[in-house]
């Protein structure tokens, strides 16, 4: 299994908990019920990421609160893109996963998932967190 394909599965855990509002670890498992992966490791790894990206909740909604333009709010935003940019800025600023790599395929995420805007709408407020956070 390919890291695009991991990160996919990770999208899907979260936009999932994201829809039901709820990050125990009970919800988690239940989607591993329902989910056929090739090892316990990638299982591993997304859940690892997972609550990782959970624990960083606030961070990673005050870097997406600043980075929207002054006429959009967080509330606007569909629970795909939250979950598709908290997953990104995740990666870029706490894997140090290349921001080319992230942004490039969490757009492709976005137009598969998303909306017709999705892919740049997300591709705009994760350059901007690129920027804001030196990341280029």
């Amino acid at each position: 299994m390919n890291k695009s394909t991991i990160r996919e599965l990770t999208f899907k855990l979260l936009y999932s908990l994201e829809v039901q509002k709820s990050f125990e670890d009970e919800d988690i498992e239940l989607y591993f019920e329902d989910t056929e992966l090739e090892s316990e490791q990638i299982k591993n790894q997304i859940k690892e990421d997972v609550k990782n990206i959970i624990a960083n909740n606030d961070e990673l909604i005050k870097q997406i609160s600043n980075n929207l333009k002054s006429d959009w709010k967080l509330e606007r935003i569909s629970k795909v893109n939250i979950a598709l940019l908290k997953l990104a800025i995740y990666e870029m600023i706490n894997k140090k996963v290349p921001y080319k790599v992230v942004i490039n395929e969490v757009v492709e995420l976005a137009k598969k998932y998303g909306e017709d805007s999705s892919s740049s709408f997300i591709n705009g407020v994760l350059a901007t967190v690129v920027k804001e956070n030196d990341l280029a």
